[in-house]
């Protein structure tokens, strides 16, 4: 007899319609062809001319505790807590919050050697205390609760899934949980053991062979949506996955790649279909270090300052840039020569997504 955990929050099964609306096997657009893979490599060619070539890490580095990152270490919830604390604000910011945590709650190193914040003591401490220690991140309130809430679920689920290997170990029901399916008696038992050493991880994640299983299963977490869930998969799993962020998203639309009217979900949808697996990482990065770095590709820039007209885009030929103020003909007033002065200044502050993937 199998014995299986029900519940959405372990099971990762996908209810009839996705929340999200991803298909995953099919484009939301299916009869838009771009981008090609010749389209794709032609833009990685000019933007890594420029910007020089990006190359995914074959190991992923010890974590900082000074810089938040977006899922750049080697757990996966280490990551996602991470990238959660990105979300919304800059780079400053969200490092300032990581640093909060680690200054109030302390690190831990695991028998692997991995180092993390003290995950379990910030699971156990007051919501106010939480919240004091990232308030200088931003968004303090919403995320410190946020935090609090994937903790207490993995902490849940880790100890739903121990009781299920160990009644499988005691001659019970076969322990029908995510993750597990290929392991080994002596695997399983490492599994464990790994579980009551820790548990607050989802490093069982690494199991699942399919990256849509696993979005699944993060973006049923709260305030987590499918960009985080994207960034996990790609730069902590280091799996091909095309995280959308703000700037992956803007040059999308001006490409062609999508139809103007593409939201973020539907442009990760068609265009992790499209983009060959061995160009999703260096594009996802070279379209965020172009967003920030070309003036014409800024957010807030305009057309017609001196600033516009001394820089060279080299996808310049490819784009058809949306909004009044990207257009040949637009004459910048007063204020939009003074947002410029402002927006050259914060350059030197990389601001990160603005992402609005909280649920809540």
């Amino acid at each position: 007899m199998k014995k299986e955990i029900s519940g959405e929050k372990i099971t990762g099964e996908k209810k009839k319609r996705h929340q999200y609306g991803l298909t995953y096997d099919q484009s939301p657009f299916p009869d838009h062809k771009s981008p090609t893979p010749e389209e794709c490599e032609e833009v990685y060619r000019l933007l890594s001319k420029l910007h020089g070539p990006s190359k995914q890490p074959a190991q992923i580095p010890p974590p900082s505790f000074d810089v938040a990152g977006c899922g750049e270490v080697p757990d996966i919830l280490s990551a996602l807590l991470r990238t959660c604390l990105s979300a919304n604000t800059s780079n400053t910011n969200s490092s300032r919050a990581i640093k909060g945590l680690k200054d109030a709650f302390g690190i831990v190193t695991s028998s692997s050697g991995n180092a993390s914040i003290n995950w379990e003591a910030v699971h156990k401490a007051n919501l106010s205390d939480v919240k004091k220690s990232i308030e200088s991140g931003g968004l303090a309130e919403r995320k410190s609760k946020y935090i609090k809430d994937i903790l207490e679920i993995v902490y849940q689920q880790n100890c739903e899934r121990r009781d299920a290997l160990l009644e499988e170990k005691a001659g019970g029901a076969i322990a029908q949980i995510p993750g597990v399916g290929g392991l080994t008696t002596e695997q399983k038992g490492a599994e464990i053991v790994r579980i009551k050493e820790n548990p607050y991880n989802l490093d069982w994640l690494f199991e699942i062979p399919e990256e849509r299983e696993v979005m699944d299963i993060l973006i049923k977490f709260k305030g987590i949506g499918v960009k985080t869930a994207s960034c996990v998969i790609l730069f902590c799993m280091q799996r091909p996955s095309f995280a959308v962020d703000t700037h992956v998203w803007r040059h999308c639309l001006w490409l062609g790649w999508v139809p103007s009217h593409a939201d973020r979900d539907q442009t990760f949808n068609h265009c992790d279909l499209l983009i060959p697996k061995h160009l999703k990482y260096p594009l996802h990065q070279l379209f965020i270090k172009h967003g920030k770095g070309c003036y014409r590709c800024r957010a807030v820039t305009s057309a017609g300052t001196t600033e516009w007209e001394k820089t060279v885009c080299p996808i310049e030929h490819l784009v058809k840039r949306t909004g009044a103020k990207k257009q040949p003909d637009y004459k910048p007033s007063a204020k939009d020569m003074k947002e410029n002065e402002k927006e050259k200044k914060r350059k030197a502050e990389e601001m990160s997504d603005g992402d609005e993937d909280f649920l809540g």
